[in-house]
């Protein structure tokens, strides 16, 4: 009976009238046809067909199913989804086509995908449940083009970007997002976006994220209409409406309807109906958006922001960083913050915006900025922090009258406070972050001093891989590892070179950028290790510090700079990790082992930010070796 049922079920199927005739489905199942397909009566394809019919029969009860059939290397796995406005008579219906698709498109494939015009059917020999995929995307589009192309994609991207926020975050729109907004007098476009619900809102986030670049990219946006059929999300625009129910937001063609009730009533009695409701709406959306803050999606109003910064006026602001210009504000309860703007030519783009409020709205520190909230409004991306009032690190290490206020046991505890703050990314932290760009000035101070880690823009999640590999180089080159910035390899020990460079720049008040024009060496951390071997140390010291001899300054002073050294090995696995790290730095009675050569490796001493971020790995090591010689 086991067999039967499903070899009755792929008869039935085989036998069916086509529902649906050309365009869709639209299948993604390369090896179908190829050698290393499931050739038929295969074990796994009979566990397919129970998987098949399990999948229709689920459907008209959830809107989002997944399950494995069998055991060992002949298990199906599968997973069928409805986007989120169909309901679940149409569900079943859909799936039920899907499957009948499947059958006939991708018979024998070991890793199938096909999408009808309301759903989406996955089937595959290997687990793929909870896992990002965005290989053998679709992307389809109306070729008619449109006017005022610049418009349109301007339009459409800031409309899917805002959906795909309120999908990913919004706990209660189950990964999904509709939006109507205007285009013209005449002409609204219509939006919608879909994850697989298994997904992680970070990682429903960036499929929807890659898929909008896919999407509008190259000359694609100058089509009327588009979608983008990802195994892992969907997202569709049109001049019409396409999907069925109420945009997530206010949508004006409901106006329209009202206004065509109320036409006969004269003229003034529509004005003063259309003034009311978009008053009441205003403060519902207005209240809709203040409580979506207060919980788990700190979404800020331009309004606001605009306001609290003095419209972003010149004597507000704090500073200039890669992303933008940075400004002081104070909200309306009275809360002091800094608002960083990216700019239209800023290097740092979507991207890194997205990255930095995915991972740090997810991470809870003392040694962590804290990021209050955000802001998409059109052109404006937006992060709000709390304010540091003290400013960065770099600025007190690199200014000589700041670095005198800087006492020895006050460098302490900034060194062991980033310490704590990197331990928690690498280890203690829900999510396993690798930073990427560990500098003094992504060290920002509170009014106590107290250190906090910033920019999150360029950081990576790491599971249980040792090191991942990038062709994308994006760093600042005097705190970056030679394993990263040669060949793109890059781990937490990556972060262990770049915290042992600043552990070097607190205790002896010298900048890591730039250092090899000083003419002592090419390096801060090769200059240290010299004066190590020709026991000459006490150089490396402020003549300040070298008063306190007395007080034990000398002897901690040595200790520190050992460490430091440690972190600063060649070798990556002779670095220590940062849980070592911050005991070494805590415990006296830890033996630490002679230091090993530091890495050597110079490159160009600026800030990424000062040119191009996006350097291949390739055009890296030509300088290194041009350096060598």
């Amino acid at each position: 009976m086991h067999i039967l049922l499903p070899t009755l079920y792929l008869i039935f199927i085989f036998n069916t009238n086509n529902l649906v005739l050309a365009d869709p489905p639209y299948e993604h199942c390369p090896d179908a046809n190829d050698n290393n397909s499931i050739a038929s009566n295969n074990p796994f394809q009979t566990n397919v067909g129970s998987l098949l019919l399990s999948l229709s029969l689920n459907a008209s009860v959830s809107k989002f199913y997944n399950m494995s059939v069998g055991n060992g290397n002949t298990t199906a796995y599968g997973l069928c989804l409805c986007y989120d406005y169909v309901t679940l008579e149409n569900c079943e219906t859909t799936i039920t086509m899907a499957t009948q698709a499947f059958t006939r498109l991708c018979r024998n494939s070991t890793d199938a995908t096909i999408w009808e015009e309301q759903s989406m059917l996955r089937v595959s020999n290997k687990r793929f449940f909870s896992q990002l995929d965005m290989t053998g995307n679709i992307n389809k589009y109306n070729t008619l083009n449109v006017s005022e192309a610049e418009k349109f994609r301007l339009v459409v991207n800031t409309s899917l970007y805002e959906l795909t926020l309120n999908a990913a975050f919004n706990s209660s729109a189950h990964m999904y997002a509709t939006q109507s907004v205007a285009f013209s007098a005449a002409q609204h476009i219509y939006s919608l976006v879909q994850c697989t619900m298994d997904l992680s809102p970070i990682d429903c986030h960036r499929c929807l994220q890659t898929s909008i670049v896919e999407v509008l990219g190259s000359e694609n946006y100058r089509y009327r209409g588009g979608r983008l059929l990802s195994k892992s999300c969907y997202l569709r625009y049109e001049f019409y409406q396409f999907y069925e129910g109420k945009s997530s937001k206010f949508s004006e063609s409901q106006g329209k309807q009202w206004a065509t009730w109320i036409l006969p009533t004269g003229l003034a009695f529509i004005v003063a109906i259309l003034f009311i409701g978009s008053c009441v709406i205003y403060f519902v959306l207005r209240r809709k958006y203040s409580d979506f803050r207060t919980r788990d999606n700190p979404l800020f109003d331009l309004a606001s922001i605009q306001a609290a910064t003095n419209n972003f006026s010149e004597q507000n602001k704090l500073g200039q960083g890669g992303f933008g210009p940075v400004f002081k504000g104070v909200l309306q309860n009275g809360t002091e913050v800094a608002v960083k703007r990216l700019s239209n030519t800023s290097d740092q783009g979507t991207e890194e915006f997205t990255n930095e409020v995915l991972l740090i709205m997810k991470l809870q520190h003392k040694n962590l900025v804290r990021l209050l909230g955000f802001c998409v409004d059109r052109i404006e991306r937006l992060l709000i922090y709390e304010l540091m009032a003290c400013g960065d690190l770099d600025s007190w290490l690199h200014d000589p009258r700041k670095r005198a206020q800087l006492t020895w046991s006050k460098r302490l505890d900034i060194m062991n406070g980033i310490a704590c703050g990197v331990l928690y990314l690498h280890e203690d932290s829900r999510l396993r972050i690798i930073h990427r760009d560990l500098k003094p000035s992504n060290v920002l101070l509170d009014s106590d001093m107290n250190p906090k880690i910033s920019d999150f823009g360029n950081a990576r999640i790491y599971g249980s891989e040792t090191e991942a590999n990038t062709s994308v180089v994006i760093g600042t080159y005097g705190y970056m590892s030679p394993e990263y910035a040669m060949d793109g390899i890059y781990s937490v020990k990556s972060d262990v070179l770049s915290f042992g460079i600043m552990l070097l720049e607190i205790i002896t008040g010298r900048k890591s950028i730039g250092f090899h024009l000083t003419g002592k060496g090419p390096s801060l951390q090769a200059y240290a290790w010299r004066l190590w071997n020709q026991d000459r140390w006490k150089e490396l010291m402020e003549p300040q510090l070298k008063s306190n001899e007395v007080h034990g300054v000398t002897n901690e002073f040595l200790r520190y700079l050992h460490i430091g050294l440690l972190c600063v090995q060649e070798d990556p696995c002779e670095r220590p990790t940062m849980s070592l790290v911050f005991h070494m730095l805590k415990s006296d009675d830890v033996n630490l082992n002679p230091p090993k050569q530091p890495a050597f490796f110079v490159g160009r001493f600026t800030d990424h930010y000062e040119t191009s971020p996006r350097i291949s790995t390739s055009s890296i090591r030509c300088i290194a070796d041009l350096y060598r010689r």
